[in-house]
């Protein structure tokens, strides 16, 4: 509708322009002692004033019509001020629709046209200010033409800088959201995975002495607790970034991000119930690094909680040794099983997300991850993360 609107103004604007334009013609006419406005003057004027109705949709065709048709002009009656109007219009509307290419080429053709013109018809002397005036004719309205191109065309230019921002802005914003969420999906997973695994050998423990040891399967009982509500309290955390910021909002506790520190923790818990999982830890940290980055620390210590959670899953009562060490500007973690001592807690081979998991942390962080079996038996996740990452 607006496009629409917006044509028929510029028709009405273009049908008042050749109007005004034949009007001036004639008036001039009327003005000039040595001319008389007969029937064919004005007919030549309303013919000059046409190519001004073509000037949007054939802006070439137009400029060079009205350039032509007043030698029409000027041979029927002998006018020379506003017999220029349609070719002044014209010659603006083509060079702000072309540019300065087309502006340049549309000066030089038209200039032999000013001089032959003034050598037929002007009565001033052909090196006079007249001349200058009339050539100005020429140029004026072009170059005004070039100018309102360029401004079209640098406000173009920084509309589609704007937009093109606010689209970055909007994708920058989608990509970080889709990032937080496989972030707090793969938190979710490490929780749940590890405390699940945790409390499923846990309860097998306690259900196979609850005759032969009540104390030591009552003992199970409170680690299922104690890991139950520890988890509960991860995703609690986790969880808690999901809710709505208000003024009414209720907001969960939220626990700082576990970290290295932590894995003295994770390996206590494994074996608190009389889970046969010995964890040999090795920690060996460069002190002139100082604090490692929080998203290298709560990486890392994912890892190893994955690694070994799907030690109790898949392997069964074992050894497991985790390593860490920093080395050239790269935090190292290794996490190395052997075999089973017997059949797997949940006798099932897993659906593979904790390796991917694992690898998509590592690279989120600009690291990497190799997972894979020993060469001795039993199966190693080596980890490496730049400590340099923010």
């Amino acid at each position: 509708m607006s496009l629409l609107a917006g044509t028929v103004r510029e028709r009405v604007v273009d049908a008042l322009a050749a109007v005004l334009c034949a009007a001036l013609i004639c008036a001039d006419m009327v003005w000039s002692p040595d001319v008389e406005l007969t029937a064919a003057g004005v007919a030549v004027a309303v013919l000059a004033s046409l190519p001004i109705l073509l000037r949007r949709r054939a802006p070439v065709v137009a400029f060079v019509a009205a350039m032509l048709l007043i030698f029409a002009v000027l041979s029927f009656a002998h006018v020379y001020v506003a017999v220029v109007g349609p070719a002044i219009i014209c010659g603006y509307t083509l060079a702000a629709a072309r540019g300065r290419r087309a502006a340049l080429v549309a000066g030089a053709a038209s200039l032999p046209l000013v001089v032959l013109m003034l050598q037929l018809y002007s009565p001033h002397e052909y090196l006079s200010w007249s001349t200058a005036q009339n050539l100005g004719y020429v140029a004026i309205p072009l170059a005004l033409g070039v100018a309102a191109h360029d401004r079209r065309a640098y406000t173009e230019a920084l509309v589609d800088r704007a937009e093109s921002a606010e689209r970055t802005r909007e994708e920058e914003a989608l990509r970080r959201v889709g990032e937080e969420r496989l972030r707090i999906a793969r938190d979710v997973h490490d929780v749940v995975a590890h405390a699940m695994v945790a409390i499923n050998v846990q309860a097998g423990v306690g259900a196979h002495l609850l005759d032969r040891d009540p104390e030591q399967a009552r003992s199970t009982l409170r680690e299922i607790k104690r890991v139950s509500g520890a988890s509960l309290d991860d995703l609690r955390s986790i969880l808690g970034l999901l809710r709505e910021e208000g003024a009414e909002a209720v907001v969960a506790p939220v626990r700082p991000t576990q970290g290295l520190a932590g894995i003295e923790d994770l390996r206590d818990g494994l074996g608190s119930a009389g889970v046969d999982l010995d964890v040999d830890l090795d920690v060996d940290l460069d002190p002139a690094i100082g604090a490692l980055p929080a998203a290298i620390d709560a990486t890392g210590y994912r890892i190893v909680q994955e690694a070994l959670t799907n030690v109790l899953r898949h392997v069964g009562p074992t050894t497991a040794r985790v390593r860490v060490a920093h080395h050239d500007d790269l935090l190292l973690i290794e996490v190395e099983n052997d075999r089973g001592r017997g059949p797997a807690p949940d006798g099932h081979a897993g659906s593979g997300n904790g390796l991917r998991g694992m690898r998509e942390r590592a690279a989120a962080v600009g690291g990497s991850l190799e997972a894979g079996p020993r060469a001795g038996g039993g199966w190693r996740v080596a980890a490496s993360l730049p400590v340099g990452a923010p």
